[in-house]
Protein backbone atom coordinates (compact mmCIF):
# COMPACT_ATOMS: atom_id res chain seq x y z
CA UNK A 1 0.00 0.00 0.00
CA UNK A 2 2.83 2.35 0.91
CA UNK A 3 4.60 1.51 -2.33
CA UNK A 4 1.39 2.22 -4.28
CA UNK A 5 0.98 5.61 -2.59
CA UNK A 6 4.59 6.38 -3.36
CA UNK A 7 4.09 5.57 -7.05
CA UNK A 8 0.97 7.75 -7.23
CA UNK A 9 2.70 10.67 -5.58
CA UNK A 10 5.93 10.44 -7.56
CA UNK A 11 4.77 12.53 -10.60
CA UNK A 12 3.62 15.33 -8.34
CA UNK A 13 6.80 15.08 -6.36
CA UNK A 14 8.81 15.25 -9.53
CA UNK A 15 6.98 18.37 -10.61
CA UNK A 16 7.29 19.93 -7.20
CA UNK A 17 10.98 19.20 -7.12
CA UNK A 18 11.63 20.11 -10.69
CA UNK A 19 13.04 23.52 -9.73
CA UNK A 20 15.73 21.71 -7.79
CA UNK A 21 16.92 19.50 -10.67
CA UNK A 22 16.18 21.68 -13.70
CA UNK A 23 19.11 23.87 -14.75
CA UNK A 24 18.33 27.49 -14.06
CA UNK A 25 17.81 29.82 -17.00
CA UNK A 26 18.73 33.48 -17.14
CA UNK A 27 15.91 36.01 -16.93
CA UNK A 28 15.82 36.30 -20.74
CA UNK A 29 15.12 32.55 -21.10
CA UNK A 30 18.34 31.77 -23.00
CA UNK A 31 20.50 28.77 -22.03
CA UNK A 32 23.34 29.49 -19.62
CA UNK A 33 26.89 29.54 -20.94
CA UNK A 34 27.58 26.00 -19.71
CA UNK A 35 24.42 24.66 -21.41
CA UNK A 36 25.21 26.43 -24.68
CA UNK A 37 28.73 25.05 -24.52
CA UNK A 38 27.39 21.52 -24.01
CA UNK A 39 25.05 21.83 -27.02
CA UNK A 40 27.92 23.14 -29.13
CA UNK A 41 30.36 20.44 -28.08
CA UNK A 42 27.78 17.68 -28.57
CA UNK A 43 27.03 18.95 -32.07
CA UNK A 44 23.34 19.37 -31.27
CA UNK A 45 23.20 22.99 -32.40
CA UNK A 46 24.67 22.22 -35.80
CA UNK A 47 22.44 19.14 -36.14
CA UNK A 48 19.25 21.05 -35.42
CA UNK A 49 20.30 23.93 -37.65
CA UNK A 50 20.96 21.52 -40.52
CA UNK A 51 17.60 19.81 -39.99
CA UNK A 52 15.75 23.14 -40.06
CA UNK A 53 17.58 24.12 -43.25
CA UNK A 54 16.49 20.86 -44.85
CA UNK A 55 12.87 21.57 -43.90
CA UNK A 56 13.09 25.03 -45.42
CA UNK A 57 14.67 23.61 -48.56
CA UNK A 58 12.23 20.74 -49.04
CA UNK A 59 9.10 22.53 -47.70
CA UNK A 60 7.31 19.20 -47.07
CA UNK A 61 3.55 19.03 -46.56
CA UNK A 62 4.13 17.41 -43.15
CA UNK A 63 7.18 19.12 -41.56
CA UNK A 64 6.95 17.14 -38.31
CA UNK A 65 6.93 13.81 -40.15
CA UNK A 66 9.83 15.03 -42.29
CA UNK A 67 11.88 15.94 -39.19
CA UNK A 68 11.03 12.63 -37.51
CA UNK A 69 12.23 10.71 -40.55
CA UNK A 70 15.28 12.94 -40.86
CA UNK A 71 16.46 12.36 -37.30
CA UNK A 72 15.60 8.66 -37.46
CA UNK A 73 17.75 8.25 -40.55
CA UNK A 74 20.48 10.36 -38.97
CA UNK A 75 20.51 8.10 -35.93
CA UNK A 76 20.85 5.03 -38.15
CA UNK A 77 23.75 6.44 -40.14
CA UNK A 78 26.34 6.60 -37.43
CA UNK A 79 29.96 5.52 -37.89
CA UNK A 80 30.20 2.23 -39.73
CA UNK A 81 32.82 -0.42 -39.25
CA UNK A 82 33.57 -3.24 -41.68
CA UNK A 83 32.51 -6.67 -40.53
CA UNK A 84 35.12 -9.33 -39.92
CA UNK A 85 35.81 -11.35 -43.07
CA UNK A 86 33.71 -9.04 -45.23
CA UNK A 87 34.53 -9.17 -48.94
CA UNK A 88 35.85 -6.10 -50.72
CA UNK A 89 34.38 -4.31 -53.69
CA UNK A 90 36.32 -3.69 -56.89
CA UNK A 91 37.44 -0.36 -55.41
CA UNK A 92 38.92 -2.05 -52.33
CA UNK A 93 36.12 -1.04 -49.97
CA UNK A 94 34.09 -3.44 -47.76
CA UNK A 95 30.80 -4.11 -49.52
CA UNK A 96 28.74 -3.34 -46.42
CA UNK A 97 30.20 0.16 -46.18
CA UNK A 98 29.63 0.65 -49.89
CA UNK A 99 25.94 -0.29 -49.56
CA UNK A 100 25.67 2.10 -46.61
CA UNK A 101 27.05 4.99 -48.64
CA UNK A 102 24.69 4.22 -51.49
CA UNK A 103 21.75 4.19 -49.09
CA UNK A 104 22.72 7.54 -47.58
CA UNK A 105 23.22 9.05 -51.03
CA UNK A 106 19.73 7.91 -52.09
CA UNK A 107 18.31 9.35 -48.88
CA UNK A 108 19.84 12.77 -49.52
CA UNK A 109 18.52 12.73 -53.08
CA UNK A 110 15.00 12.12 -51.74
CA UNK A 111 14.98 15.07 -49.33
CA UNK A 112 13.89 17.70 -51.86
CA UNK A 113 11.98 17.59 -55.14
CA UNK A 114 14.10 18.30 -58.20
CA UNK A 115 11.96 21.36 -58.97
CA UNK A 116 13.42 23.03 -55.85
CA UNK A 117 16.60 23.75 -57.72
CA UNK A 118 18.83 25.12 -54.97
CA UNK A 119 17.88 22.44 -52.42
CA UNK A 120 18.14 19.70 -55.02
CA UNK A 121 21.58 20.86 -56.16
CA UNK A 122 22.79 20.94 -52.56
CA UNK A 123 21.57 17.39 -51.95
CA UNK A 124 23.11 16.14 -55.19
CA UNK A 125 26.39 17.68 -54.11
CA UNK A 126 26.23 15.91 -50.74
CA UNK A 127 25.40 12.58 -52.44
CA UNK A 128 28.28 13.06 -54.86
CA UNK A 129 30.73 13.74 -52.02
CA UNK A 130 29.48 10.69 -50.12
CA UNK A 131 30.11 8.41 -53.08
CA UNK A 132 33.46 10.03 -53.90
CA UNK A 133 34.84 9.15 -50.46
CA UNK A 134 36.33 5.78 -49.57
CA UNK A 135 37.90 3.04 -51.62
CA UNK A 136 41.31 3.10 -53.26
CA UNK A 137 40.57 5.09 -56.39
CA UNK A 138 43.32 7.36 -57.66
CA UNK A 139 41.11 9.53 -59.87
CA UNK A 140 38.82 12.12 -58.26
CA UNK A 141 35.08 11.72 -58.59
CA UNK A 142 32.56 8.89 -58.41
CA UNK A 143 33.38 5.68 -60.24
CA UNK A 144 31.21 4.84 -63.22
CA UNK A 145 30.23 1.55 -61.61
CA UNK A 146 29.03 3.21 -58.40
CA UNK A 147 27.21 5.92 -60.34
CA UNK A 148 25.40 3.34 -62.46
CA UNK A 149 24.45 1.32 -59.38
CA UNK A 150 23.00 4.44 -57.74
CA UNK A 151 20.78 5.15 -60.76
CA UNK A 152 19.69 1.51 -60.96
CA UNK A 153 18.72 1.48 -57.27
CA UNK A 154 16.91 4.79 -57.65
CA UNK A 155 14.71 3.39 -60.42
CA UNK A 156 14.24 0.09 -58.59
CA UNK A 157 13.22 1.73 -55.30
CA UNK A 158 10.56 3.79 -57.10
CA UNK A 159 9.10 0.68 -58.74
CA UNK A 160 10.09 1.46 -62.32
CA UNK A 161 9.87 -1.74 -64.41
CA UNK A 162 13.29 -2.96 -65.52
CA UNK A 163 12.34 -3.00 -69.22
CA UNK A 164 11.43 0.70 -68.93
CA UNK A 165 14.43 1.80 -66.84
CA UNK A 166 17.14 -0.03 -68.82
CA UNK A 167 16.87 1.98 -72.07
CA UNK A 168 17.33 5.20 -70.10
CA UNK A 169 20.18 3.79 -68.01
CA UNK A 170 22.00 2.77 -71.17
CA UNK A 171 21.94 6.42 -72.22
CA UNK A 172 23.03 8.11 -69.00
CA UNK A 173 25.42 5.66 -67.31
CA UNK A 174 29.19 5.55 -67.77
CA UNK A 175 31.80 2.83 -68.08
CA UNK A 176 32.71 1.15 -64.80
CA UNK A 177 36.31 2.39 -64.81
CA UNK A 178 35.49 6.02 -65.62
CA UNK A 179 35.57 8.84 -63.10
CA UNK A 180 32.20 10.59 -63.33
CA UNK A 181 32.37 14.39 -62.99
CA UNK A 182 29.73 16.22 -60.99
CA UNK A 183 27.88 17.64 -64.01
CA UNK A 184 27.36 14.18 -65.49
CA UNK A 185 26.37 12.81 -62.07
CA UNK A 186 23.74 15.52 -61.65
CA UNK A 187 22.47 15.03 -65.20
CA UNK A 188 21.97 11.30 -64.71
CA UNK A 189 20.27 11.66 -61.34
CA UNK A 190 17.96 14.42 -62.59
CA UNK A 191 17.05 12.52 -65.77
CA UNK A 192 16.11 9.40 -63.80
CA UNK A 193 13.99 11.40 -61.38
CA UNK A 194 12.18 13.14 -64.24
CA UNK A 195 11.50 9.77 -65.90
CA UNK A 196 10.10 8.39 -62.65
CA UNK A 197 7.76 11.37 -62.32
CA UNK A 198 6.84 11.07 -65.99
CA UNK A 199 5.82 7.45 -65.42
CA UNK A 200 3.66 8.48 -62.47
CA UNK A 201 1.87 11.04 -64.63
CA UNK A 202 1.49 8.54 -67.47
CA UNK A 203 -0.05 6.06 -65.04
CA UNK A 204 -2.56 8.69 -63.90
CA UNK A 205 -3.32 9.57 -67.50
CA UNK A 206 -4.04 5.93 -68.37
CA UNK A 207 -6.42 5.67 -65.42
CA UNK A 208 -8.14 8.88 -66.51
CA UNK A 209 -8.72 7.33 -69.92
CA UNK A 210 -10.74 4.63 -68.20
CA UNK A 211 -8.02 2.21 -67.28
CA UNK A 212 -9.47 1.18 -63.93
CA UNK A 213 -10.29 -2.18 -65.50
CA UNK A 214 -6.69 -2.57 -66.67
CA UNK A 215 -7.22 -1.88 -70.38
CA UNK A 216 -8.34 1.01 -72.62
CA UNK A 217 -9.43 1.26 -76.25
CA UNK A 218 -6.23 1.12 -78.28
CA UNK A 219 -7.40 3.87 -80.63
CA UNK A 220 -7.74 6.27 -77.71
CA UNK A 221 -4.34 5.32 -76.31
CA UNK A 222 -2.67 5.71 -79.70
CA UNK A 223 -4.23 9.16 -80.13
CA UNK A 224 -3.01 10.29 -76.71
CA UNK A 225 0.47 8.86 -77.24
CA UNK A 226 0.66 10.52 -80.64
CA UNK A 227 -0.25 13.87 -79.11
CA UNK A 228 2.34 13.32 -76.38
CA UNK A 229 5.03 12.55 -78.94
CA UNK A 230 4.12 15.61 -80.97
CA UNK A 231 4.31 17.78 -77.86
CA UNK A 232 7.76 16.47 -76.93
CA UNK A 233 9.23 16.97 -80.39
CA UNK A 234 11.82 19.74 -80.22
CA UNK A 235 10.84 22.94 -82.01
CA UNK A 236 13.15 25.54 -83.50
CA UNK A 237 12.16 28.16 -80.92
CA UNK A 238 13.42 29.34 -77.55
CA UNK A 239 12.85 27.03 -74.57
CA UNK A 240 10.09 29.03 -72.78
CA UNK A 241 7.98 29.23 -75.96
CA UNK A 242 8.59 25.55 -76.70
CA UNK A 243 7.37 24.59 -73.24
CA UNK A 244 4.23 26.68 -73.65
CA UNK A 245 3.50 25.03 -76.99
CA UNK A 246 3.97 21.58 -75.47
CA UNK A 247 1.62 22.46 -72.63
CA UNK A 248 -1.06 23.67 -75.02
CA UNK A 249 -0.84 20.48 -77.08
CA UNK A 250 -1.31 18.39 -73.95
CA UNK A 251 -4.26 20.45 -72.72
CA UNK A 252 -7.66 18.81 -72.19
CA UNK A 253 -9.17 20.36 -75.35
CA UNK A 254 -6.39 19.11 -77.61
CA UNK A 255 -6.41 15.63 -76.09
CA UNK A 256 -10.20 15.41 -76.29
CA UNK A 257 -10.13 16.42 -79.95
CA UNK A 258 -7.51 13.77 -80.74
CA UNK A 259 -9.51 11.06 -78.95
CA UNK A 260 -12.78 12.04 -80.65
CA UNK A 261 -11.08 11.87 -84.02
CA UNK A 262 -9.67 8.41 -83.24
CA UNK A 263 -13.02 7.06 -82.10
CA UNK A 264 -14.71 8.44 -85.22
CA UNK A 265 -12.71 6.05 -87.39
CA UNK A 266 -14.67 2.91 -88.15
CA UNK A 267 -12.02 0.35 -87.34
CA UNK A 268 -12.12 -2.79 -85.20
CA UNK A 269 -11.24 -1.91 -81.64
CA UNK A 270 -8.80 -3.78 -79.44
CA UNK A 271 -7.63 -2.99 -75.91
CA UNK A 272 -4.25 -1.71 -74.71
CA UNK A 273 -3.02 -2.69 -71.27
CA UNK A 274 -1.34 -0.31 -68.88
CA UNK A 275 2.05 -2.01 -69.22
CA UNK A 276 2.08 -1.41 -72.98
CA UNK A 277 0.90 2.18 -72.56
CA UNK A 278 3.66 2.97 -70.04
CA UNK A 279 6.25 1.22 -72.20
CA UNK A 280 5.34 3.27 -75.26
CA UNK A 281 5.11 6.51 -73.28
CA UNK A 282 8.53 5.93 -71.71
CA UNK A 283 10.08 5.19 -75.10
CA UNK A 284 8.86 8.61 -76.29
CA UNK A 285 10.58 10.20 -73.28
CA UNK A 286 13.82 8.21 -73.56
CA UNK A 287 14.11 9.01 -77.28
CA UNK A 288 14.46 12.70 -76.33
CA UNK A 289 17.19 12.10 -73.72
CA UNK A 290 20.69 13.13 -74.76
CA UNK A 291 23.14 10.26 -74.17
CA UNK A 292 26.24 10.70 -72.00
CA UNK A 293 29.39 10.68 -74.08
Amino acid sequence: MAASEKRRSSPAAAVAGSDQVRPSLPSNGAPSESEAEFLLQAGVSDMVREALLKVLEARPEEPVDFLAGYFERLAQSGPEEPEAGETLSAGGEPRGLLRGRLGRALWYLSLAHHSHRMAFNNNVSVAYDLLSAGGRRKKPGVSGKLYSELLRLMCQDKGAPEDIALPLLHKVTCRDHEAVPFDIFRYGVLTCLVLLEFLTKADLLFNALGGSSGAVDKRVCAAVLGTLEDALCPAEVAAPIRFLEAGSKLGPDCLASAMDKALAERKPSVAMKKEEFLQRASSIFVARVKPVE
